[in-house]
């Protein structure tokens, strides 16, 4: 866990912006954030699809400063860099995650029916479409470049254009998903094995 000084710092990068993460890991069966800290307010879909391992693909709308009508937080739970994660279930395999620090919400991370991830300036955020946060810090790499990831997993990532960059998940049989970070961070869970990677080419796994 930070210092106080350093949770001071990440609100002062952050807290003026909604932090956006959008999450899209594709499996088949043979194959498959801003750097700066601050991110644009979008909305993306996708579609999932899972083969031989349980990785699974995730879509994450982030607003700030914005209540779950109708609900209220099922648990809060700490996070590596003092900030906590307040978890609200809103449906059957639907959760809302607000990432807060000193009252204010830096992030919101919202898992309907699949995981969600988010690069939040340096700690990496993992909600799981049963309520479930995984949180880290450190352990990045940054694309384009082959990297190697926990669990035995492997990265190719590649920058694709401006703020877009893809990155192939290999194993011992070849490529078994992929990640597309299209201007927005994404992420997904490889057999236990967290993973996000950011629009500016950063990737980080965590086991």
């Amino acid at each position: 866990m930070r210092s106080s000084t350093t949770a001071r710092r990440r609100t002062l990068r952050i807290a003026a912006a909604a932090l956006i993460a959008t999450a899209g890991l594709t499996l088949t069966a043979c194959s498959g954030s801003d750097s700066t800290g601050t991110k644009a307010a979008a909305t993306s879909q996708a579609a999932t699809s899972h083969a031989n391992t349980d990785m699974g693909m995730a879509a994450a709308e982030s607003k700030a400063g914005v209540a779950a009508k109708g609900s209220s937080p099922v648990r809060t739970q700490p996070l590596p860099d003092g900030s906590k994660a307040q978890i609200t279930k809103l449906g059957e395999q639907h959760y809302r995650a607000k990432i807060v620090n000193r009252g204010a919400v830096l992030a919101t991370l919202e898992a309907n029916g699949k995981d969600t991830g988010l690069d939040a300036n340096g700690m990496y955020v993992v909600l799981t479409l049963d309520g479930q946060v995984h949180a880290w810090m450190g352990g990045e790499h940054q694309g384009p470049g082959t990297f190697k990831l926990a669990g035995g997993w492997t990265a190719k990532v590649t920058k694709v254009g401006e703020l877009h960059y893809r990155a192939q998940i290999i194993g011992h049989d070849g490529v078994v998903g992929t990640l597309d970070a299209n201007q927005h961070d994404t992420g997904g869970v490889a057999n236990g094995v967290y993973i996000v990677l950011s629009a500016g080419g950063v990737i980080s796994s965590h086991l």
